[in-house]
């Protein structure tokens, strides 16, 4: 009671190779927006979307439908350090992700350079309160985070947890709400196990 919340900031890939979940994925962030304070969402893609306001309908057909009109690369190439970095450079560092939980929605895959990508989460990381990186192919068996993308970026997480289905994303919240009571720390080898 009279408790705070840390801002929640939501990133979510919206490429072709996320389009079997990005539906899913995209009323968790239409839900996040609407049912708390403190909340800002990104669709990442070939250029980063701020799509906050679009999601603020209570009616989650209409947010979803705004949304889909103010995003304009749905489904096509993924540049995650490229959006990183102008996430970083216009919001991030600025303030809105300074002591802010950061959830990123991503399998990981892409196509730009993975030392941009590793800089920009590296520089990400140093400001945020917890990094949560949501991949929903984590759930496959003997899954290992061998696209560049998700290996660059792995190292600068804080928390590596599934996404694939709408249990996962409860589990996802879960992680979110308990965020407050943890301490940062480093993704190690027993994280990547899957929980």
């Amino acid at each position: 009671p009279g408790e705070r919340l840390r801002r929640l900031v939501v990133l979510l890939d919206i490429s072709g190779s996320m389009e079997p979940y990005a539906r899913a994925m995209l009323r968790f962030v239409h839900a996040a927006v609407s049912g708390r304070q403190r909340v800002e969402a990104f669709a990442i893609g070939t250029r980063l979307t701020r799509m906050t306001k679009e999601l603020h309908s209570r009616d989650p057909d209409t947010a979803l439908a705004a949304a889909g009109r103010r995003v304009h690369d749905w489904s096509g190439g993924t540049r995650l350090g490229d959006c990183l970095r102008e996430f970083n450079d216009q919001w991030g560092v600025r303030g809105m992700a300074r002591g802010a939980i950061v959830v990123i929605l991503s399998d990981g895959w892409d196509r730009g350079d993975p030392q941009v990508l590793a800089d920009q989460m590296q520089r990400l990381q140093r400001i945020t309160y917890q990094t949560i990186w949501v991949n929903p192919l984590k759930v496959t068996p003997g899954y290992a985070p061998l696209a560049r993308g998700m290996a660059a970026a792995l190292p600068f997480v804080d928390d590596f947890v599934e996404g694939h289905s709408l249990s996962a994303m409860h589990e996802l919240a879960g992680v979110i709400a308990g965020a407050p009571l943890r301490r940062k720390s480093q993704v190690t080898p027993s994280k990547l196990e899957p929980r």
